[in-house]
C-alpha cells in the first residue's frame, strides 16, 4: 500500500532505529514509547488488522511471536515482556498495518497497551 505508513517503512522511505529484520518481519522502536522497551514488530506483507489474517498468511502471525521471543532474549528481558496489537480503531489501532508492541522494562499494569 502506497500510502501505509509502515510499508514506507519497511522500504526505508521514512527513517526508524531497527533492531531486528529478515525476510518475513522488520521489528524498531516506537517513536513514542510507553514503556522503557518499545519495540514494534511488523510483516513485510502488508496485512491491515488481525480479522485479515488467514490460512495462508498467518504463519508470518506465528513468526512474529518467534521473533518477539528472540529479541526479548537477545535484549536481556528476564523480568517479562508484554506482546500486544489492537485491532480496530475502538481498540487503538491507528495505522492500519497489523503489528505488535514489545513492552518492557518495567513493571507493566493493564493501562498500558
Amino acid at each position: 500500500m502506497s500510502d501505509c505508513l509502515f510499508c514506507k517503512i519497511i522500504k526505508g522511505e521514512i527513517p526508524s532505529t531497527k533492531v531486528y529484520e529478515d525476510e518475513t518481519v522488520y521489528a524498531f522502536k516506537d517513536i513514542a514509547p510507553i514503556a522503557p522497551v518499545h519495540i514494534l514488530i511488523i510483516p513485510k506483507e502488508h496485512i491491515s488488522k488481525l480479522e485479515d489474517v488467514n490460512e495462508t498468511n498467518s504463519a508470518v502471525i506465528s513468526h512474529i511471536f518467534e521473533v518477539a521471543a528472540k529479541i526479548a532474549k537477545d535484549m536481556g528481558l528476564t523480568n517479562g515482556y508484554r506482546v500486544v496489537s489492537n485491532c480496530g480503531e475502538d481498540a487503538g489501532q491507528t495505522v492500519f498495518h497489523i503489528h505488535f508492541h514489545l513492552l518492557a522494562g518495567r513493571k507493566l499494569g493493564w493501562e498500558e497497551q
